[in-house]
């Protein structure tokens, strides 16, 4: 049996593509009352047999029963991620999906750049970086493919609209961490 998380993310991408999809979501919640709980999740969409990123929406913050939460991300990651075209029909079979559910993110206090890299958990931790009214963040799973601290910053720095080397500014950094569902 597949996963719930990453089960109700495939029936809302069905569903925002427009494949017909006989799915009961209230029997599904009354199955697994876990999903009433407020939670915040980010569902990624990749697509073909090396899994290229197709889309990736989610909530850093609980604010909504996590079943609303993933479904509404699935749809969002499906049509809506700026990056991308609306996923299709045709795709939908080649698509896996990975659903993320997140901790609450947590202030981390640093001093300087030598110090955040002594309390960054690389492949642990997900961060948020802000800087006045721009922010971004990369779930933990990002450290696969940026292992290298620097690097990862300055990818997070500009992925917020900011230079590369916008650290140097002191922007404030939050933490957190996932439990990852796959397909």
């Amino acid at each position: 049996m597949k996963n719930i998380y990453t089960q109700l993310a495939r029936v809302a991408i069905a569903k925002a593509v427009g494949l017909g999809y006989d799915f009961d979501v209230e029997a599904f919640v009354s199955k697994y009352p876990n999903l009433k709980e407020k939670g915040a999740s980010f569902v990624t969409i990749n697509i073909g047999k090396d899994k290229l990123l197709r889309g990736c929406i989610g909530s850093l913050e609980s604010y909504r029963a996590l079943y609303e939460d993933i479904i509404l991300n699935a749809k969002a990651a499906a049509l809506y991620d700026p990056r991308f075209s609306s996923l299709t029909k045709e795709e939908y079979d080649n698509i896996s999906i990975e659903v993320s559910i997140l901790s609450k993110p947590e202030k981390l206090y640093y001093i300087d750049i030598d110090d955040l890299k002594s309390k960054i958990r690389i492949f642990k931790d997900g961060i948020v970086l802000k800087l006045g009214e721009k922010q971004s963040t990369f779930l933990p799973q990002v450290w696969e493919q940026i292992p290298d601290f620097d690097l990862f910053f300055a990818n997070l720095c500009q992925k917020a609209g900011l230079n590369s080397d916008c650290l140097k500014k002191h922007p404030e950094v939050f933490i957190y961490q996932v439990e990852k569902y796959s397909e």
